[in-house]
This record gives C-alpha cells, structure tokens and sequence, in this order.
C-alpha cells in the first residue's frame, strides 16, 4: 500500500529533489551516417498514487527484434504510453519516489533490471526477505513479487530509480503453479484495454 508523501509530486517531471534528466535519441541521415534525432526528456510521464511517484518512459518497444525502419519503433513509443510490459517487447521506465514511500506488493511476468539513480531503495520481496540497494546497485528481479521502500536521507529525501522491463515467458513454479502478474494499486496505471 502506497503512505506518506502524499501530494508530493504536484508538478510532474521530475519531482522536486531530483534533477532532470535527458535523453538523446539517435538515428540515420540518407548517406546512413549517426545523427541524433530528438533531445528532449521523454514522451510520457504519468503520476502514480496520491502524487507519490512519478514514471517517465524513457523508450519502449512492442516486439523484438525491434524494427527501427523508416523510425517504426520511434513513431510506436511516442504514441503509446506502454502497459507495465509489453509482451515480446521493451519498457525502459524512470521512477521518482516520494520520500518513504513504499510500493505496493506487485509481480511482472517479465524479466526486470533495477538501477538505483539517486537515493537509497530497500527491495522487500513477499517471502519477507529483503535487500538494501544503495546509488548504482541493480536487481535482477525474474517474475518474483516484491515492493520498494524508499529510505533515501531515512525516509526524508525523493529518490530514483531505473527500470527495464523484458518480457518473459510464464513463471511456473516446481510444483507446476503458473505465477500470473498482479499490480494491486498500480494496475490503474499499467493496465491497457
């Protein structure tokens, strides 16, 4: 469940605490030469919660392998804001966190990479194990539910991470259960028709 930080990001990208970030899309001229195509801070950003946290998609893609002729892939992640994951693709999402805040319990059918940016993350998973991830540590996160918490400047300071989302074929358990995704809060935000 989401607490304390409520209406703490009310302007959007990035919350406050936190610089901005850019991001430098590259591509082709005619003669086939590196030219970069767009500079800006991304397409979509989308406020989670009670203003608690703030998801910027970097970039994302809807299959793989990923056709970037004629720019498919630029025109597909400019016009849709993209699902938790998208199946056969990529989502490449940067989270602000309000101070403290702590996630709900949620599971992905995909392979996630956690990068810690800014701050400090403890990363709770639903066995009760956890693991305190400082500036630069990752997850590899492979379908497990789990939640942040958010103890930058103890609990008192936004932080930020970074999220890679590959799609995954089903989690089945030894015992032949197939662990299915579950977003609790979160699926209002993820969730496309």
């Amino acid at each position: 469940m989401f607490f304390r930080g409520a209406g703490y990001i009310a302007q959007g990208f990035p919350a406050p605490g936190l610089r901005r970030t850019v991001r430098h899309i590259t591509g082709h001229n005619a003669e086939g030469r590196s030219v970069f195509l767009s500079t800006d801070c991304g397409s979509h950003h989308r406020i989670i919660g009670d203003q608690q946290a703030l998801a910027n998609i970097i970039y994302s893609t809807s299959e793989t392998p990923v056709d970037m002729n004629n720019d498919k892939d630029l025109q597909h992640a400019k016009d849709h804001e993209p699902p938790m994951h998208y199946p056969q693709g990529t989502v490449l999402r940067m989270m602000d966190f309000a101070p403290g805040l702590v996630s709900p319990m949620h599971r992905t059918v995909s392979l996630d990479f956690g990068i810690v940016l800014e701050g400090e993350f403890e990363l709770i998973l639903d066995s009760g194990e956890t693991r305190i991830l400082r500036q630069g540590d990752i997850s590899v996160n492979r379908g497990g539910a789990h939640t942040w918490r958010n103890l930058t400047g103890n609990g008192t300071m936004p932080g930020r991470m970074l999220y890679v989302l590959v799609d995954s074929k089903p989690v089945i358990t030894a015992e032949g259960v197939e662990l299915g995704e579950y977003l609790a809060e979160l699926a209002p935000y993820y969730v496309r028709e």
